[in-house]
């Protein structure tokens, strides 16, 4: 227990008050760790409390006739290494008596409880602000329902019931690794305005299955279930349960599988409906079966399998790691760090075991701290997207509870929080100095800068070869990499379709001329169709012959044949106008990048370097160098590759309809740079890059705010 100091200067204000634990709290023993807790149950809030048996050995004690200095002398008498120090106590009680776990014998009890009770209903009101984005509204007890039903529920929360589970999700992966495909290209359309009514109906309709999976199994285990309600996940209602209760269970591995519960459900649910998905064909049941699916694992995978989240990961790491209040205590963890070792106070304690533990908590507490910011700012992006009004209320809101409620708190720790007493000016100083070189270093000092953007190498001068006549490969006659000339034979093909229709033009053609000579010889009033025919039949034996010749592919221009793959093409049949690679000038190599909206005022308004640095994938560690940059001021909507593009999987948002994947969605320019002939030795025409534009210097908060006025106006038009 942190501040376990045997005196306190505040002792004097609880030391004869007369106070015992309420009524009706019930008292549960659990082992954390190998080492015993206690933990307090209040029944009629179905509100928990946990105390180690040192603490507990002096509230047991606490009598209605007794004061809090006679406890605390004969615990002290009978526990004298192990009894809380005043200071402990003092903290002890005063969190007892916000739980409302605590009653005095006083007239004016009823008086401080309705004040308790205003306190609480306040903390409540300003928690439920600070997570406007995860509200919850209670609405009725689901325990008698869960009561009467477990009968026939709790029959499959068994061994048995564990096989079946395994048998149905495992044919459920099979069938979904089966069609996979098709899986991800219905995924493209997941968010399409007319698939958002059947995406809700699958988030309402697993999201129930979830979490009667929590209240199940909490009620198979002994815990009771009286809240059931509505919580506006991002202003849409999906159901909730309270499964507390099980916080009470002495074996964590009970406490762990209440936890993961919902998605046990989850993804047993997903599993029948990836079934149905799969043998039902385009409908409202195949959308809905599909969407159950979608929901199921892109919810548990983001949200409830993520320990950094309060939801079930986060409950599941708790009681696997057997740490309660993981949360409050990482919390705690980081205060004391702050507290001792910044601001020198002596007897800061943390509230951490071990240093694995310590080390644990304060990994968690950044980690935990740094995702929430991510994920709620997402949040805050996906909703202003959406509705920019209620996006811009709920950035106030996050504004305050998270800038401004936290920089007051902290002003009022610092000038009258007794455990700095002693440190005060200390604690005052080194945060004055903190903001101030912090603010220093970000607001004058300048930071290198740069800026990238993705790219393609191209050759000035090249032309794409294919197929002339259509037929199977034959043989590949010149290597692909190597340097060829003009009419260099590339690639032989075979058609003996073609083939017999030129035998057959040709003889057509002879039948033609004989039935002209026929006419001539008959009075010459034929002759005339005949002979338009003669003329048909030789275009069609020229045609036949160009396409027997262009059963040779040749090289169409000098230069490197650069054809990957096209081993592969040996004895397949292709069809005309089928592309069998490119012709390319090796010595005219340029690298072609693509820089967005975002970026383009360090091209026109900073200055740009003539160099950059280049990289590539599948090289990520050499770098090379482009030289000679070359700006086009000009806006430009169509891509150099569609390799750039989102369809190709790119970085480049391009437009949906169209099938090229070139045209993007907002305007770019092009930057054109030189790339030496040795390096361009190692690449090739059409391979991807990233190339590093450096900008000189400046201090990172300027940079921040053009950042964030440049989303204002590219996403919101503000």
């Amino acid at each position: 227990m942190a501040g376990n100091q045997t005196f306190s200067e505040s002792w004097y204000r609880i030391a004869n008050q007369k106070i015992s634990l309420r009524l009706g709290v019930k008292t549960r023993r659990q082992n954390f760790r190998g080492e015993r807790w206690i933990v307090l149950e209040n029944p009629f809030s179905n509100q928990f409390y946990r105390l180690r048996p040192a603490a507990y050995e002096f509230v047991s004690r606490l009598r209605p006739d007794r004061t809090v200095q006679d406890v605390w002398d004969e615990v002290v008498e009978k526990f004298p290494e192990e009894a809380p120090g005043q200071e402990s106590v003092i903290q002890l009680l005063s969190q007892l008596y916000f739980a409302n776990l605590l009653q005095y014998d006083l007239a004016a009890d009823s008086a401080k409880l309705f004040e308790r009770y205003k306190k609480r209903k306040q903390r409540e009101a300003r928690a439920k602000l600070l997570q406007i984005m995860f509200m919850r509204i209670p609405l009725f007890d689901p325990d008698r329902f869960l009561k009467n039903t477990l009968p026939y529920i709790g029959k499959m929360i068994t061994p048995i019931g564990g096989l079946i589970w395994l048998l149905v999700v495992g044919f459920g992966l099979k069938v979904v690794a089966d069609n996979w495909n098709s899986a991800m290209d219905q995924s493209n359309s997941v968010l399409a305005p007319s698939n958002l009514f059947y995406l809700y109906i699958a988030m309402v309709f697993i999201k129930t299955f979830h979490e009667f999976g929590h209240a199940y199994f909490c009620r198979k285990y002994g815990g009771e279930v009286h809240i059931m309600g509505v919580m506006l996940l991002i202003f849409t209602p999906i159901p909730y349960m309270d499964a507390t209760s099980s916080w009470s269970f002495r074996s964590r591995w009970k406490r762990a599988l209440v936890g993961a519960a919902g998605m046990i459900v989850e993804i047993f649910v997903a599993a029948i409906a990836a079934v149905i998905w799969a043998n039902t064909s385009q409908g409202v049941v195949n959308a809905v079966a599909y969407n159950v699916m979608f929901i199921a694992s892109v919810s548990t995978l983001l949200f409830n399998a993520n320990p950094l989240l309060r939801f079930d990961g986060y409950y599941i790491l708790s009681d696997v790691l057997d740490i309660p209040n993981l949360h409050q205590r990482s919390s705690k963890h980081l205060r004391h760090l702050v507290e001792h070792y910044v601001f020198g106070v002596k007897n800061s304690e943390s509230p951490t075991r071990s240093k694995k533990e310590a080390g644990l908590l304060t990994v968690f507490g950044i980690a935990a701290g740094i995702y929430r910011i991510v994920v709620f700012a997402t949040i805050l992006l996906f909703v202003a997207d959406q509705f920019l009004l209620v996006g811009i209320i709920m950035a106030v809101i996050c504004i305050v509870s998270w800038v401004i409620a936290p920089i007051w708190k902290f002003v009022k720790y610092l000038s009258t929080s007794p455990q700095l007493d002693r440190v005060r000016l200390r604690a005052v100083s080194v945060s004055i100095a903190f903001f101030a070189v912090l603010i220093l270093c970000l607001n004058f000092i300048h930071f290198p800068y740069h800026f990238r953007a993705p790219g393609v190498i191209e050759s000035t001068e090249w032309s794409q070869l294919t197929l002339k006549s259509e037929g199977q490969v034959e043989e590949i006659l010149a290597t692909p990499g190597e340097p060829v000339k003009a009419g260099d034979p590339l690639i032989r093909l075979s058609n003996r379709q073609l083939e017999l229709q030129h035998k057959a033009a040709l003889a057509n053609l002879k039948e033609v001329e004989t039935r002209i000579r026929m006419a001539i010889q008959a009075g010459g009033a034929d002759v005339q169709p005949l002979k338009s025919s003669l003329d048909a039949s030789k275009k069609r034996i020229a045609q036949l012959e160009e396409y027997l010749e262009n059963l040779v592919v040749r090289a169409s221009q000098s230069g490197e044949w650069v054809a990957p793959g096209i081993e592969s093409y040996q004895g397949r049949w292709l069809a005309r106008g089928t592309p069998v690679g490119l012709l390319i000038n090796p010595e005219s190599y340029e690298f072609v990048a693509v820089v967005q909206q975002d970026d383009v005022d360090f091209l026109f308004n900073q200055k740009l370097a003539t160099d950059a640095e280049l990289r590539f994938r599948g090289k990520s560690k050499q770098e090379f160098e482009i030289k000679d940059l070359v700006i086009v001021p000009a806006e430009q909507y169509s891509l150099p590759s569609a390799a750039l593009g989102w369809s190709a999987g790119g970085s480049i948002p391009v437009k949906q309809d169209d099938g090229n994947g070139t045209s993007t969605t907002e305007p770019f320019f092009r930057v054109t740079g030189k790339i030496s002939e040795s390096d361009a030795v190692m690449l090739h025409h059409g391979r991807t890059g990233m190339v590093r534009f450096d900008i000189g210097s400046e201090p990172l908060i300027p940079r921040w705010i053009r950042r964030f006025r440049q989303l204002l106006q590219s996403r919101y038009q503000i």
